[in-house]
């Protein structure tokens, strides 16, 4: 069974660049007819946060992004002590004893000679009574994991296609720092065994640490699963921006963007499939295929998502708008309005128009012309079609934008919107012809 798993750090909000991380990972198990587990990456536990798990919950939920299992890594410290204490048995992990000060020293001295930075294994020197004196000292060990240096690191990606990498041009990673705590590499590994996670779908920027989990996987006696690397999102100016980093669910909300448009935008930037409107999650479940994304850069930008929100909120059934729009307003109404809405949320300045007074003075020349309208709109029968009935009744002394755009502003108070035709019949009489004669200063 396929199994892909979302591990963000509650130490902030989630934003666009991980959504989209999270997404994909959703989509490629609902796909597969799989399983999805939300693992909170708390294993930093002065950074993490309550209110952040809860608000990576909330926005899942927002999205429709479910999990079929939920996992906290704060709750798996002893499985990470048991798997260390495997790995120094069989020595691929040993204790280090430099200082942060120490080792960026090394590293700016290699720099200087034109060597890569990679650590030079100096504590596996040391014998029992180096370490003994140096934790007298009050020294406390960080632990490396020990990369075997025999053969080129190698894996299929879903995504890049062949990867190689010289385990003896990367330093041996740490993966317990002094204080205790971990750091992600080896409790992740550790998860996606017992958790038996088939697919690890993420960004291009774990290309590395892809390479250094293969050897953690094998040296703990499993497979690793098949990895899917990602190209970055960047913003619309073409390069990685901060701006990213503040886009989540939040400032979603706040623009009235819909969940769909969010995540048509997500699951497929990047790829070659086209981003547009759909009407529900299925044709991006039955859509997703890794064969489709590209190596560049995925670039997002806020002003196609606004256009794309545009179009699925011109798609909208009543029913899924309902509950957001103004009280009162029914399915009609939704039908006339939906056309020329950015978003649910400007249904509200419609409901006005619609059901409410609008007052507007018409231009010194329109007057007299709207004054014989307004008795037209009481003399109608709007048992039928008003609109249609209205314009031939007017039609003998103006035509074209002289006849429409005067009515249009005196019924509406707006230049532009959804066709006349549609609109009065909701206006209704009473209030259309109290418009009209309201306009023509009557």
């Amino acid at each position: 069974m396929v199994v892909t798993r979302f591990a963000p750090s509650p130490t902030g909000r989630l934003h666009v660049g991980n959504i989209r991380t999270g997404l994909h990972n959703w989509l490629w198990a609902r796909k597969a007819g799989g399983k999805f587990i939300l693992r909170i990456d708390d294993t930093d536990l002065e950074r993490s946060r309550e209110e952040f798990v809860a608000s990576i919950r909330e926005d899942l939920a927002w999205l429709g992004l479910d999990a079929d299992e939920e996992d906290r890594q704060s709750a798996r410290f002893g499985r990470y002590e048991a798997a260390l204490a495997r790995l120094a048995e069989a020595g691929r992990v040993y204790p280090a004893y430099e200082s942060a000060q120490e080792l960026e020293l090394r590293r700016k001295v290699l720099l200087g000679r034109g060597k890569p930075p990679v650590y030079d294994r100096a504590a596996l020197a040391l014998s029992d009574a180096d370490r003994a004196r140096l934790e007298a000292e009050g020294r406390r060990p960080h632990w490396r994991f020990r990369l075997d240096h025999d053969a080129p690191i190698a894996w299929d990606d879903l995504i890049r296609g062949h990867q190689q990498l010289d385990p003896a041009l990367l330093s041996d990673p740490v993966v317990r720092r002094e204080d205790g705590s971990w750091l992600y590499m080896l409790p992740s590994v550790v998860d996606d065994i017992e958790m038996r996670v088939t697919h690890v779908v993420r960004g291009e920027d774990h290309v590395t640490n892809t390479g250094l989990q293969i050897q953690m996987f094998e040296a703990l006696g499993a497979a690793p699963p098949a990895f899917a690397h990602e190209a970055l999102l960047v913003g619309s100016e073409g390069k990685l921006s901060k701006r990213l980093g503040s886009l989540g669910v939040d400032a979603m909300k706040e623009a009235g963007i819909e969940q769909l448009a969010l995540l048509a935008k997500l699951a497929r930037i990047g790829t070659s499939l086209p981003v547009e409107p759909v009407p529900s999650l299925e044709p991006l479940i039955e859509g997703f295929d890794f064969a489709a994304f590209g190596r560049a850069p995925a670039r997002f930008d806020m002003e196609e998502l606004t256009s794309l929100n545009a179009r699925i909120v011109h798609q909208l059934p009543f029913e899924a708008a309902g509950e957001r729009l103004p009280a009162g307003m029914d399915a009609a109404d939704w039908a006339a309005i939906r056309p020329n809405l950015r978003s649910v949320a400007e249904a509200a300045d419609w409901w006005e128009i619609l059901h409410g007074h609008v007052a507007r003075a018409a231009a010194p020349e329109d007057r007299d012309f709207l004054a014989r309208a307004a008795d037209a709109a009481g003399a109608i029968d709007w048992t039928g079609a008003p609109w249609p009935q209205l314009v031939a009744a007017l039609k003998a002394e103006r035509s074209g934008r002289a006849l429409f755009h005067p009515l249009r502003q005196a019924l509406t108070g707006r230049d532009s919107g959804p066709e006349m035709a549609v609109l009065l019949p909701l206006i209704g009489r009473e209030e259309a012809v109290s418009r009209l004669r309201e306009a023509a200063g009557h």
